[in-house]
């Protein structure tokens, strides 16, 4: 990442930052800064586990894939409705043990931010989730890589 990214200190100044980056071309830098916000925002809600963090991320990452989905700030109600339910790991395994894939996921491997879905999530930390939800994220994984 780069050093003018890394300083910055809140999600606020990166989405500045992005924009203009974006209207000088430099898409690279203003991926840097959306990545930025990401981590920043959920350094903000306290995770307790780096797993929790990187859980954290996700959402993040799927309300910024969402927000430029839909042209205006989105969140992701139910994600954050299950968090307050389950705790965010609990929420993790209800998001992936769901017969479906999670919408989430698909629109965060169109953006190639696969690494933030709950599966990737889950592949990275086996030892906090179910064998179910390790095998139906591995299968997940193998069948996006295939495609």
């Amino acid at each position: 990442m780069d050093d003018r990214v890394k300083k910055i200190d809140t999600p606020e100044k990166c989405e500045i930052f992005a924009k203009n980056c974006i209207e000088r071309g430099r898409e690279d830098l203003a991926t840097q800064a959306k990545q930025r916000a990401v981590q920043l925002r959920a350094e903000a809600y306290g995770a307790q586990t780096e797993a929790e963090q990187e859980a954290l991320e996700a959402i993040y990452a799927y309300e910024e894939v969402l927000t430029a989905k839909n042209g205006k700030k989105t969140r992701a109600g139910r994600t954050w409705q299950m968090i307050t339910r389950h705790g965010i790991i609990g929420a993790v395994e209800r998001a992936v043990n769901r017969p479906v894939e999670t919408q989430g996921y698909t629109a965060l491997v169109e953006m190639g931010l696969e690494d933030y879905a709950f599966e990737a999530v889950i592949i990275r930390h086996p030892d906090l989730f179910s064998p179910e939800a390790l095998q139906i994220s591995q299968e997940r994984i193998n069948q996006w890589k295939n495609s």
